[in-house]
């Protein structure tokens, strides 16, 4: 070749390689436009399934483009759901599932001439059961008289609607043991729980009741929710009697002293600072502990007694807020009988409004409008299909998963599990801040985590004799508000008599199937993943193994992470809590979640600019964070071993497996907040709000920044990353 067109050929060819060469620069150091990036050894074929057309079509209404991932992730995987959901009230996706299967629970207890007679008497039971409860016209007929006639003649009657009230036999111990046979936990509240330094067993518990507003935070000052409140017991008072003088100044005094006791409470975050702040006594031995006014001995054993269970002296009692029975007793003592009987009446009648006729419906709502922000009501078939899966999840379990559910999904979950566990185990054994024993003890405690997905076998098999006798008791007939009140008693005494049962560390706990969630035991070192949430957008048995992962897989990581978060580290693997860590490694835990703690606290409400309470959310973003970590480690894992399994959803084809797989993490979490549930959430909740669920781990995960080529620094990317697991 002449040397003058070789020169020319040696210039183009360098021309071309500098270029090549400042493209790769460039690529390295900055973030690609789109986003997107190719991946090696990855499969580009298209899946056109029925399934990937579905989630293609979901993903494609939810993504909103215009905005940068690196900058607000949350956004740019939800913005276009958000702004596609109109409705006036809070929804998530997870309650869109939940929706759904409350549908599906209607359903399936319908009545109809094809049902099979030959049904178990729990299943017919939980049929009437609903039958009663969409029955308005007998609602109507049977009206209040019910309540009204239990509260006359049992309780004492209720002085707001009566003219002239007598006073000389009350008795506030009598009543509110009358009261607890009703499932009632006011002012005082008395359980059986696992005992915590003795997994095997249960123990009494003595703490602080319920408040009619939930948190003591909404006492302290007047606002629009302490109003509607009260307007809420003037307006049920009025439906009732017509001198309404009367009742407003008793209104006044009930709340008046409502918020005395609210006063003795403790904030959500300040309970889970001092989870530890407990006394142990016995039975024997209460009374010298608890020297006050009200008998809480009397009380407990009282209780008990009514369940047929007699308590000894050496029956173990684990007392919380202490400070709190010392803060009320005397507040009880002092307040005039009228108040504090017009009080715990009120609070008796609060969750029976649902069992009235509509008038009285009718007031709860308004008062649900300003207290959740909520302007549209629930079907009454909804409704009362929630009410039966509530007292008899099981029955209605049995029914849904002959029906709805697909084993495949179930064998897949357990796969999902043992691999989210490794990549946890691995986690573990890589960590260079745990000493030995305490990484050698983490590990024995991830391999002994008990495993539940879907239902308690017994529901699948023929054999119905487990079920018939657990619902033995749930006989019911056509009045909707007798059936509550039997039902309340029952409820009570099943819990009263768990007392002097063993502990079955691999039973599935009260938490029916036909629910969609997930669930961590401390207690029993056990996670829970009912049938409800084996869906999409979570999972789909037929979707790529990217959506499930990111989906489910995250679900399944969050729920295991919870033993080791700044609650259930103090938990050993038989669920005793027990010292298992030293005090050095103790020490660098708190450093890691006080990363964690301060950067939920800097996140900032939307419209209410009020900062997030990252101290009162610290179990939950510790384990959002740690979820998100193992379910892509496991999928990394996955890709390894099956490195052309997951194909691409045709209409999101730019985007790698890894983004998908970031994508429908927060998808999965994408929600539509009113602001007044916003505070209220920010208030009380343990759970960070969705967009800081979904910003604030992928921001900590280099893994995201690589995904999407985001450089730390940017919105969603923090430079000085918090990792606890």
């Amino acid at each position: 070749m002449p040397r003058t067109r070789s020169k020319k050929l040696l210039v183009v060819l360098g021309i071309l390689l500098g270029i090549f060469l400042l493209q790769f620069v460039l690529a390295a150091i900055l973030p690609v436009n789109n986003k997107t990036t190719p991946e090696a050894n990855v499969n580009n074929e298209l899946c056109v399934t029925p399934y990937c057309v579905k989630a293609e079509k979901y993903l494609i209404e939810s993504i909103d483009e215009t905005v940068d991932p690196c900058e607000d992730f949350y956004q740019f995987a939800c913005g276009t759901w958000i702004k596609n959901n109109r409705t006036p009230h809070d929804t998530t996706n997870l309650d869109l599932l939940q929706t759904k299967l409350d549908y599906n629970v209607v359903d399936i207890l319908t009545p109809s001439s094809t049902n099979d007679t030959n049904e178990p008497k729990a299943i017919i039971n939980a049929r009437i059961l609903y039958y009663s409860c969409i029955d308005e016209q007998h609602i109507e007929d049977v009206g209040i008289n019910p309540i009204l006639s239990l509260i006359n003649n049992e309780f004492g009657g209720w002085p707001i609607i009566q003219r002239s009230w007598d006073n000389s036999t009350f008795d506030i111990l009598k009543l509110l043991l009358k009261l607890r046979k009703y499932r009632n936990k006011i002012i005082f509240r008395i359980a059986t729980l696992n005992n915590d330094k003795n997994s095997t067993q249960y123990v009494l518990r003595i703490g602080a009741g319920d408040l009619g507003l939930g948190e003591r935070e909404y006492y302290i000052h007047k606002s629009k929710t302490t109003v509607a409140y009260q307007r809420y017991i003037f307006d049920l008072a009025s439906l009732l009697s017509n001198d309404t003088l009367t009742i407003e100044q008793d209104v006044i005094d009930m709340y008046k002293f409502e918020r005395k006791i609210a006063k003795c409470y403790r904030t959500t975050g300040e309970l889970r600072r001092r989870s530890n702040v407990v006394t142990r006594t016995t039975v024997g031995k209460l009374k010298q502990l608890l020297n006050t006014s009200f008998d809480f001995t009397n009380y407990l054993t009282s209780a008990y007694a009514s369940a047929n269970v007699t308590l000894m002296d050496n029956d173990l009692v684990v007392v919380g807020e202490l400070d709190y029975l010392y803060c009320v007793s005397p507040i009880i003592e002092k307040v005039s009988p009228r108040i504090l009987q017009n009080y715990v009446i009120w609070r008796f009648m609060m969750p029976l409004i649902d069992t009235l006729p509509k008038r009285f419906r009718s007031i709860k709502d308004n008062f649900d409008h300003v207290f959740r922000g909520t302007t549209t009501e629930r079907a009454r078939t909804v409704i009362c299909g929630n009410y039966v899966n509530s007292f008899m999840g099981f029955a209605v379990s049995k029914l849904y998963i002959k029906k709805y559910f697909d084993d495949n999904a179930r064998n897949q979950s357990y796969e999902l599990v043992a691999n989210i566990r490794k990549a946890l185990i691995d986690m573990l054994d890589d960590s260079t801040w745990m000493d030995s024993m305490a990484k050698t003890k983490a590990i024995e405690k991830a391999l002994a985590i008990d495993v539940q997905i879907g239902y308690p076998d017994y529901l699948a098999s023929d054999n119905v004799t487990q079920l018939e006798i657990q619902y033995a008791d749930y006989v019911f007939d056509l009045s909707f508000i007798n059936n509550i009140l039997k039902l309340l008693p029952i409820k009570v005494k099943e819990e009263f008599q768990l007392l002097r049962k063993h502990v079955d560390r691999k039973a599935w706990e009260d938490w029916p199937p036909t629910v969609a969630g997930g669930y961590y035991s401390p207690f029993k070192n056990q996670i829970i993943f009912p049938a409800g949430i084996l869906q999409k957008p979570f999972f789909d048995k037929d979707a790529p193994k990217y959506l499930n992962y990111g989906g489910i897989g995250s679900v399944i990581g969050h729920e295991i992470t919870h033993g080791f978060d700044d609650r259930g580290r103090k938990f050993d693997k038989d669920g005793n809590k027990i010292p298992w860590w030293t005090d050095e490694t103790i020490e660098t835990f708190i450093e890691r979640k006080t990363c964690i703690v301060d950067q939920y606290s800097n996140f900032t409400v939307p419209n209410l600019n009020i900062h997030a309470n990252g101290d009162q959310t610290q179990g939950e973003d510790i384990a959002d964070n740690g979820g998100l970590r193992e379910a892509f480690y496991a999928y990394q894992k996955f890709v390894q071993a099956n490195p052309n399994a997951d194909k691409r959803l045709s209409g999101l084809s730019k985007y790698s497996p890894t983004q998908m797989f970031f994508i429908n993490y927060a998808h999965i979490s994408c929600a539509k907040i009113t602001d007044a549930s916003a505070r209220d959430r920010v208030e009380s909740g343990v759970h960070s709000l969705e967009p800081f669920r979904v910003n604030g781990p992928t921001s900590n995960f280099v893994e995201f920044d690589r995904a999407f080529n985001c450089k730390p620094g940017q919105g969603n990317s923090r430079v000085n990353k918090c990792t606890v697991w």
